[in-house]
């Protein structure tokens, strides 16, 4: 709405402004055919006064109407500026101004011609026909003329000499050159001009003003073709009293050093007062000419005549200049306007269609090409919202694919200080990357270490690169995720993570790393299966034989020996048989580990399997003494819905957590396991968790916990927590494992894992 009511605007500013302006120049053309009668009847009048003495009168009050017409019709411009003005109307100010200023121009001209005129009229007339001295007058006058003529031709003759001077003295700044050859010349001004009569440098007292008087065109056609020129100034002008006016001005034109339809030549101009003497009787010889000619006519009617002509033409010529100031003033203006209304929308915002003049002058081709660079950029803002919007689309996506990897990501400055991450990086470091943004990837709690590592590895990076052109680096990491003492953050848990580092545009350095923690252990796992599996195959074959051997060499000896000897064989033998159950049931239980059959994954109530597992150890603590029992405490949520899961695989987890909980408890002051299941609705995940209250991991077993034969038990195989991290991986449940700490002391241990429920 904005917008069209501005366009609306526009359009009816410049339809008032139209007839406006076309009702100024029906006015200025009236001016200018009475002008040309009043000049018509004035040359009549001088080949027939009589004519014009019988028509003077309705020829003044003719002109006296008109004038005051013209007086009121400057009269209403005048107002109507003064109201536009008053009210802040835009460009009130720039109208004023211009009007002012071409007034100023055309009433300044005119008031000199008509002082000069009316001198000329009312002292002249009189010694028009006195022929007794008009001989000697001549004469004086011819002398006076050819006097000035020789200092005039004297000063162009040095200004040519000085113009070719100036044109070899190419070294020398043309100022410092204009000002010798002023003092050479002794001379009140020097100035340079273009071939079309533009300023280009000045010396003297010429230099003090804003706008030096320029030559005429006649004056700058007629040096380019005589290569010099000489005009004397000041005498019409000058009088007995002052003489300071008059002045000999000489023109030259300097030679071009090159040669070229683009060679601009330049006019050197000398400016000269006449020798006061001189000028004095120059006048005074002028004066009596003039003096006779008063005395020589003798009609005061024809002085009347001439002179009210002349008024009244001044009056003419002072309104019209101001009336034709107010028509040329507005017609600058409206182009002016027209593109300052145009710039101040489009600094607003508004890259609508802007209104152009369609003249063929500079202004008109300015505001057309304002249009023109407005729909422009128009069409680039669109360009740009549309590109932007691509940018954004291709950013968002950017970033939902940052967000959504996997890999962790971060992004540091030529000195190591964190620009951005991705949740991947706090989720594989369990730091809060994003609130150490602006600091070294070193100084975040818990992975110091790691930023350090990292660091070492872009400084390694940067030198290695300048000398081989490597466009990365690789290098894997051990550490411990989380800041110590954090609550509910895995304190030792150790990750392995695999780090990749490269350089970006602007000296920015992108780190890319992935938790690998969990190949590592598969195949940490997958070659203890291996070594399960041989041990198994090489052990267990022999230990039949072995079994057998010492219970036939029982037998055959058996009442052949003494008493002592007997009993010697008997225990031995029973040593060995001992010895080798053990040995199967250790052989047994690497062949399990290597030979776990494939997960089958139904639909399990998994509160149901921790109470029936549980039943099984209540059992056995009601057939135990009570000093040995560990007592199991279930906390069980209902609202838990059923997980994927194979129930005998699971089975076998909650009994190798049990079992490793009860053994973690021996010795503590207080010996007590807990169970537990907890659903989420966030993340639609079932999770199980063993805590105990023994003495928790020790560092060096935290970090390989998972890992098979790793046990702090001096009977275990360290069997137990590799079964489940092995079943685990086959439900694609998450296995966490660490030391509880509760207001800064350790107390036991959890294992916890993390199911899918059933679709």
């Amino acid at each position: 709405m904005s917008t069209r009511s501005a366009s609306a605007r526009r359009r009816s500013l410049l339809q008032t402004s139209r007839a406006f302006r076309w009702a100024m120049v029906a006015g200025a053309l009236l001016m200018v055919g009475i002008a040309i009668v009043l000049l018509f009847l004035l040359t009549q009048a001088t080949n027939n006064r009589e004519l014009y003495e019988q028509n003077y009168g309705r020829l003044f009050v003719l002109n006296t109407v008109v004038a005051g017409l013209l007086l009121l019709t400057i009269g209403f411009v005048a107002v109507r500026l003064v109201l536009r003005l008053r009210s802040g109307k835009f460009g009130s100010r720039l109208l004023v101004k211009l009007a002012a200023i071409f007034a100023l121009v055309g009433f300044a001209p005119g008031l000199l011609i008509y002082v000069v005129s009316y001198q000329f009229v009312s002292r002249s007339i009189e010694s028009w026909f006195d022929v007794k001295v008009e001989g000697a007058l001549d004469a004086g006058l011819s002398l006076g003329r050819s006097t000035l003529d020789a200092l005039a031709n004297d000063l162009a003759s040095k200004t040519r000499s000085a113009a070719v001077q100036l044109a070899e003295s190419s070294d020398t700044p043309v100022p410092v050159a204009l000002e010798r050859l002023r003092e050479q010349l002794a001379a009140n001004d020097v100035i340079l001009w273009s071939s079309s009569g533009q300023l280009i440098a000045a010396a003297g007292q010429s230099r003090f003003l804003l706008n030096p008087e320029r030559p005429t065109a006649q004056q700058l056609r007629n040096v380019r073709a005589q290569r010099q020129l000489a005009v004397i100034e000041g005498l019409d002008e000058a009088t007995l009293g002052t003489t300071s006016n008059a002045r000999v001005k000489a023109l030259a034109v300097l030679p071009t050093p090159t040669f070229g339809l683009l060679a601009e030549s330049r006019v050197l101009q000398t400016t000269q007062s006449l020798p006061p003497t001189l000028v004095a009787n120059a006048l005074a010889v002028q004066e009596a000419n003039r003096e006779y000619q008063e005395r020589a006519l003798g009609r005061q009617g024809l002085r009347r005549m001439y002179i009210g002509t002349l008024t009244l033409s001044l009056f003419l010529a002072v309104f019209g200049a101001i009336l034709l100031a107010i028509v040329l003033g507005n017609q600058l203006a409206r182009p002016l306007l027209l593109l300052a209304a145009g710039v101040r929308e489009v600094a607003a915002g508004d890259l609508s269609p802007k209104l152009a003049l369609q003249g063929k002058d500079e202004l008109g081709g300015l505001t057309r090409s304002f249009a023109q660079m407005t729909q422009q950029l128009a069409d680039a803002r669109d360009a740009v919202d549309k590109s932007m919007g691509q940018v954004s689309a291709a950013r968002a996506n950017l970033q939902t694919i940052l967000d959504n990897l996997t890999a962790g990501v971060v992004v540091m400055d030529a000195k190591g200080l964190i620009q951005s991450t991705n949740p991947g990086a706090t989720r594989i470091l369990r730091v809060p990357l994003a609130a150490y943004e602006g600091q070294p990837l070193a100084a975040v709690e818990g992975i110091e270490a790691f930023g350090a590592g990292v660091q070492a590895q872009f400084d390694d990076y940067m030198n290695e690169r300048r000398q081989h052109g490597l466009d990365h680096w690789q290098q894997s990491f051990e550490l411990n995720a989380g800041p110590s003492g954090v609550p509910g953050v895995s304190q030792g848990n150790a990750i392995t993570v695999v780090a990749r580092g490269a350089e970006l545009p602007g000296e920015a350095r992108l780190l890319v790393f992935d938790d690998i923690s969990e190949i590592v252990s598969a195949q940490r796992a997958q070659a203890w299966g291996e070594v399960a599996r041989r041990l198994a195959h090489e052990i267990k074959n022999p230990l039949t034989p072995i079994q057998l051997s010492a219970e036939r060499l029982e037998m055959k000896l058996t009442g052949k020996l003494g008493e002592l000897e007997q009993a010697l064989l008997k225990k031995s033998v029973a040593t060995i048989v001992d010895q080798v159950d053990a040995m199967k049931r250790l052989v047994n239980e690497f062949r399990d580990y290597a030979r776990l059959p494939a997960a089958e994954l139904k639909p399990v109530d998994l509160n149901q399997l921790v109470a029936d597992v549980l039943q099984l150890y209540t059992l056995e603590a009601s057939e135990s003494q009570g000093s040995a029992h560990v007592p199991v405490q279930m906390e069980l949520d209902p609202a838990c819905p059923k997980v994927l899961g194979d129930a005998q695989q699971l089975r076998q987890v909650i009994h190798n957590l049990l079992q490793n909980a009860q053994d973690a408890t021996e010795g503590a002051a207080v010996r007590e396991v807990t169970i537990r299941t907890q659903w989420t609705e966030a993340s639609r995940r079932v999770r199980l968790v063993v805590q105990d209250s023994g003495a928790g991991f020790p560092e060096n077993i935290l970090k390989r916990a998972f890992e098979p034969y790793v046990t702090t038990k001096a009977k275990g195989t360290g069997l137990g927590l590799a079964v489940v991290k092995k079943i685990a991986d086959e439900h694609s449940a998450r296995v966490d494992l660490k030391n509880r700490v509760v207001d800064g002391v350790q107390q036991g241990a959890q294992v916890s894992l993390s199911f899918a429920v059933a679709a």
